[in-house]
């Protein structure tokens, strides 16, 4: 019972980290001034201004600490364009992944415990044009990741999962390149569609490049609330090698499960998003 108990602690984190990055959508676009929206998985984001926006993961936050800003460029019909900003800091998360299972006479742990987690902060710039068209809308971004590492950081110390080892690799790395293109498309009043296509790059490194394709799926049942499923294809090279995998994938179940979501918005009084 020992072990199952921490193998759901552990599975937990590394879990919400995933299921965190498999629902997050790239749009220019901007909440209006004092509304805001929550998710199981996604961020809390909030509309400070109507051109700016602050948004963090709430249960992330209490072991990898987390802030995004983005900020409203231009507004227009042709085309809207902004820039995120985010920063965040990973080493209690990796910390507490060190913790050791008991498995018979042996320790097991997802990081050895024998090495030392240096302070990290890790840095991202994107800027994101976002373009209606008749058939739908799409937003491409580009943008550098800087990790930041005050000390010595062990390469064994890397966590060889998918979309996991590509947003650290930056750490170990110290820089990396991501860019891709989202597609969104309204089927009917109530229901949506996004798809989306990503690559990250981390260059002379061991694993140097992932690519990911999601498909989500929304269904609004209100103005204040709406549900979503879907799937994410990953595809990348890592120390040991080039694999693919869906996710969400469950190791117990040894089984891909599809994604879901529930989101939560908090309108402006006397005014509604768009």
């Amino acid at each position: 019972m020992r072990v199952l108990l921490h193998l759901i602690y552990r599975g937990s984190l590394i879990g919400l980290l995933t299921v965190s990055a498999l629902v997050s959508q790239s749009s220019a676009g901007l909440l209006p001034k004092r509304s805001w929206e929550i998710g199981l998985f996604q961020p809390f984001r909030y509309g400070f201004s109507d051109k700016i926006n602050y948004s963090t993961h709430p249960i992330l936050f209490f072991v990898m600490p987390n802030l995004s800003i983005k900020v409203l460029h231009r507004k227009g019909k042709l085309f809207s364009s902004s820039t995120r900003y985010s920063v965040y800091y990973p080493t209690k998360l990796l910390k507490m992944l060190q913790t050791g299972i008991e498995v018979g006479d042996e320790t097991a742990s997802l990081i050895a415990p024998n090495f030392k987690i240096p302070h990290m902060v890790g840095f991202s710039s994107d800027y994101i044009i976002t373009k209606p068209y008749g058939f739908g809308i799409i937003s491409i971004y580009g943008g550098v990741n800087v990790g930041v590492v005050f000390g010595d950081l062990d390469d064994r110390t890397s966590i060889d999962l998918p979309l996991v080892y590509h947003r650290f690799g930056i750490f170990y790395n110290r820089y990396g390149i991501d860019m891709g293109i989202d597609f969104s498309k309204q089927i009917t009043d109530a229901i949506s569609c996004d798809v989306d296509f990503d690559l990250k790059i981390l260059p002379n490194f061991s694993g140097s490049y992932s690519f990911e394709h999601k498909i989500l799926l929304s269904w609004k049942k209100s103005e204040r609330v709406s549900f979503s499923t879907g799937y994410k294809y990953v595809y990348g090279e890592f120390p040991y090698g080039k694999k693919g995998r869906l996710l969400p994938y469950l190791p117990l179940i040894e089984s891909w499960v599809p994604i879901f979501d529930i989101q939560w918005v908090g309108l402006r009084k006397n005014r509604k998003i768009k």
